[in-house]
């Protein structure tokens, strides 16, 4: 690794202080250790740990009090999460509603205050330190700028990618590994290997948006599982599915999921692994938010429970290194070579030279000190967002608590309609995301969410406020709405 590669001593220095914060072993209120023992302590100067606190400020991870030191940030207010959704037990016909086009597309109105986005932006992101890998690859590898890159990626791009699994707790042979063009088409290609039209896939209860959309183009039909906002997909629920409809797949994100932020314990991680092989059904694993997760348990994954080869897992560094890159992978298990098949036919190899470039970025010495940042960074954001919405969202607003990422769920009080809040928001100049469009069936009407990725400034926390003050008018004037005019003193979600 060459020597620019390493964060400088105070990221270094805040990094460390940030894992003691996010896991508990500096509570909230605590003083820290003075300038003058941490200084000490890391043998550096005085200087470098008065950065790292001015780091770990902006982070909103500390705050300053005058004479008396540095002190760990208070906790948001707290707010009930949502409820487990409720779906009803039959498979449907994918058909994407052109809201959630409209909305979660790339192509967006300038000018727009937008919490579309789960993807950290440059601001969080470390795009130098990318640029630097890029053209260390073109230097060294440029003959290959030449030639056809192969269909399942370089060599060393998949020995890489093997060890950065072990990780994920997975023991992975690199010849089993296929280098994608992002983690949907990973998805993509996996569900192409295990189903044909009309056949039925598992989902969780909201989904991702993209997820709707690749079953749409499949000519699949989804099967909503009532899911948890805090421990995810109920696999009771899908045991009786299993038992009862012809489920070929289950496609799921476990760690973080995509909108509600839920982990599933590791036990039920077990546990589902232990289902697929019982059942002979391929579990879709997407592990894209997995580096976001603050605990470290929640970065293992199913497939590192899997003996059978039943667990497909898809991945990609979209979300922590650089979207631009385009490059995912996938592990597919006992489909490995299906996958492979319909990949070579389909689309062939990506850019060799970036997949070398991300092989040298994950295999850094300096990568989990980045990983530590951007969870601080994604952990001050959601701070920063709940206290918001704590503070200016209707009483009765119940909003997921994730443990990490940059994605916030939302349940308004009922008959509140969440596609009509959108409408008079949009009319405003910002942009929030209805519940109905991370469905199948169009449910959630009176759910959000709120993704805080992109460049986040102190407009868009205004914008946050505005929100819910609209919410909370629209509440007022609803009628039959279940919303009552309480002091923001007395209610538990205020």
């Amino acid at each position: 690794m060459s020597s620019d590669e390493a964060p400088p001593l105070y990221q270094q220095i805040a990094g460390q202080l940030a894992e003691l914060v996010r896991n508990g072993t500096l509570v909230r209120g605590e003083k820290l250790p003075s300038v003058r023992a941490l200084a000490r302590q890391h043998g550096v100067a005085q200087t470098t740990v008065v950065q790292a606190f001015h780091w770990l400020e902006d982070a909103r991870l500390v705050v300053a009090r005058p004479r008396s030191g540095f002190f760990v940030a208070p906790r948001p207010a707290p707010l009930p999460e949502p409820q487990a959704s409720r779906p009803r037990g039959r498979p449907r016909e994918v058909s994407v509603d052109w809201l959630g086009q409209r909305i979660l597309g790339r192509e967006q109105p300038a000018g727009l205050v937008s919490f579309s986005s789960g993807t950290p932006g440059a601001d969080m992101l470390n795009p130098d330190r990318v640029r630097r890998a890029v053209t260390r690859a073109v230097q060294r590898h440029r003959h290959l700028l030449c030639a056809y890159p192969s269909a399942t990626g370089q060599e060393e791009a998949r020995r890489a990618l093997a060890r950065y699994a072990v990780g994920l707790g997975c023991t992975l042979d690199p010849a089993n590994v296929i280098v994608t063009s992002g983690c949907m088409d990973s998805i993509g290609l996996c569900l192409r290997a295990v189903t044909q039209p009309g056949d039925v896939v598992a989902i969780e209860s909201p989904t991702h948006f993209s997820f709707l959309e690749v079953l749409q183009s499949l000519h699949l039909r989804a099967l909503e599982i009532p899911t948890h906002p805090r421990h995810g997909l109920s696999l009771d629920a899908l045991q009786l599915a299993l038992d009862t409809q012809p489920v070929k797949a289950l496609l799921l994100v476990p760690t973080l999921s995509n909108p509600l932020g839920a982990c599933m314990p590791q036990p039920e991680r077990r546990r589902l692994a232990q289902m697929a092989a019982r059942h002979g059904i391929a579990v879709i694993e997407d592990a894209i938010y997995n580096d976001l997760a603050e605990p470290d348990e929640m970065r293992r994954t199913v497939k590192s429970y899997d003996t059978t080869g039943h667990v497909m897992l898809c991945d990609s560094f979209s979300k922590t290194l650089a979207p631009g890159l385009r490059l995912g992978w996938v592990e597919a298990g006992r489909w490995g070579e299906r996958v492979r098949a319909i990949k070579d036919l389909q689309s062939g190899g990506q850019s060799a030279v970036l997949e070398l470039a991300l092989a040298d970025l994950i295999t850094q010495a300096g990568h989990a000190a980045a990983m530590r940042q951007l969870r601080a960074l994604a952990a001050a954001r959601l701070d920063g967002a709940r206290h918001a919405i704590a503070a200016h969202f209707p009483p009765g607003t119940r909003v997921s608590d994730p443990p990490g990422g940059l994605l916030l769920w939302l349940e308004l009080p009922r008959g509140l309609d969440a596609v009509r809040l959108h409408e008079a928001c949009l009319a405003e100049g910002i942009l929030v995301a209805p519940g109905t469009v991370f469905s199948a069936s169009a449910r959630f009407r009176n759910c959000l969410r709120i993704g805080m990725g992109g460049d986040w400034t102190d407009r868009h926390l205004d914008a946050l406020r505005r929100v819910g003050d609209i919410a909370t008018r629209m509440g007022e004037q609803a009628p039959g709405t279940a919303y009552t005019r309480r002091s923001r003193e007395t209610d538990p979600a205020a």
